[in-house]
């Protein structure tokens, strides 16, 4: 009895601790990020909630990489810089998407979520007030 119970517990350690490593080898990012466009004063900055996208987006959605200067797609597991590291004037210079400039965050952000709130927006009536610019950029209370 005495030897089940003690290979019941090691078991249990194992589970546990592996569990544990799991969890931290498995890196969701920040629960909320802040993207600055610029340091003007406009456009207020945008307040992104990461962990509430995370739940009903898969991470390659939003996220991609870039390979000779071409957007990749995401690959599992791969590293996830800030957008600022490619979306920048000397990474991107030139590059649109529509009327959208690329290189910069606020381009980025707007040819990406924007058009993917106004899609949710057009599927369900309910998530109209996606469209609203203050959903990403809230007055300062």
């Amino acid at each position: 009895m005495l030897k089940k119970v003690l290979a019941c517990s090691v078991i249990s350690l194992f589970v546990v601790c592996g569990a544990i490593s799991y969890s931290l080898a498995t890196d969701a990012g920040p629960a909320e990020i802040t993207l600055v466009g610029s340091k003007s004063a406009k456009p207020k900055p945008a307040v992104f909630p990461h962990a509430a996208h995370q739940k009903v987006l898969e991470c390659g959605d939003c996220h991609h990489g870039m390979a000779d200067g071409k957007q990749v797609a995401y690959a599992e597991g791969q590293e996830i810089g800030k957008c600022e590291s490619c979306h920048n004037a000397e990474v991107l210079a030139g590059k649109t998407k529509g009327k959208l400039k690329l290189d910069t965050i606020k381009g980025a952000g707007h040819g990406n979520c924007l058009e993917c709130h106004k899609e949710m927006a057009k599927k369900d009536e309910s998530k109209k007030e996606l469209k609203s610019c203050k959903t990403c950029h809230p007055k300062k209370k």
